[in-house]
């Protein structure tokens, strides 16, 4: 399989790619089992190897809001401004886009190199020949594996650095945890939980998507593999970007 088209080149094959993925995802749930460990290594490199980075950003976000916002609106004698700031900006706004960045440089990366390395050994090729599709053998295990852990992720990073900024806020200005969560709960909304999930999902899909096809873009030289995984990276950067600000418009137009 060859595709010379680049993603920003013609957003139609983009497209109609896309939905060849979707169709493949019924067919890799009833008949899948030999993609399968595609699909666990897939979620084990992605979501479980970037525990570790996602906690530091987590923790840095909350402790961020805290430091500067705790004293600033206490100036204003507003300090119970500080719970929606911190569903603000970890649940609805950083949550999503941080750990789509965090994956679009580790695993959007090392899908295109690794389809990339496998059109220059002819190892695409190989599949067809026996029958195999490669959108319903690669592409798709990889696009499931990707979606799935960052909606995980995403969850992970909000829990975790919701629950980092309570430490943090034990050093400002101590207090009960069960206040604390509380008037968090109070002010989270399913709104937010939505926009949150619907950009996860959706930065998933468009992680995982754009690496497949950068990687299945090279021609026969080695020297693209490390060119597929650049693009693969800007790519997926402006679209993350793009898509989030037009999730984000919606929500705060309705």
């Amino acid at each position: 399989m060859k595709v010379k088209i680049p993603f920003l080149d013609n957003i139609w094959y983009t497209l109609g790619f896309f939905v060849m993925i979707l169709k493949g995802c019924g067919y890799f749930i009833l008949r899948g089992q030999a993609s399968f460990k595609i699909l666990i290594m897939q979620i084990l490199f992605t979501f479980v190897e970037a525990l570790g980075i996602s906690s530091m950003l987590a923790i840095g976000i909350g402790t961020a809001v805290n430091v500067v916002g705790m004293p600033l609106l206490a100036g204003f004698s507003q300090e119970q401004l500080i719970y929606p700031l911190l569903i603000t900006m970890i649940t609805r706004e950083f949550g999503p886009l941080l750990t789509a960045f965090i994956i679009i440089a580790r695993s959007a990366t090392a899908i295109a190199t690794e389809m990339a390395g496998m059109v220059i050994s002819h190892e695409i090729e190989a599949y067809i020949s026996v029958g195999v599709s490669p959108i319903e053998h690669l592409a798709v295990p990889r696009f499931l594996g990707v979606t799935v852990s960052m909606f995980l992720l995403n969850l992970y990073f909000s829990l975790f650095g919701l629950a980092g900024s309570f430490l943090v806020a034990q050093v400002i200005k101590p207090m009960p945890p069960a206040i604390y969560f509380d008037n968090l709960l109070q002010v989270l909304t399913l709104s937010d939980i939505v926009i949150s999930i619907l950009k996860s999902v959706g930065f998933g899909m468009i992680i995982s998507t754009v690496a497949v096809i950068q990687g299945l873009a090279v021609e026969r030289a080695s020297t693209e593999i490390p060119v597929a995984g650049l693009r693969a990276v800007s790519s997926a950067f402006v679209w993350c970007i793009v898509v989030d600000i037009i999730l984000s418009g919606v929500y705060y137009s309705l």
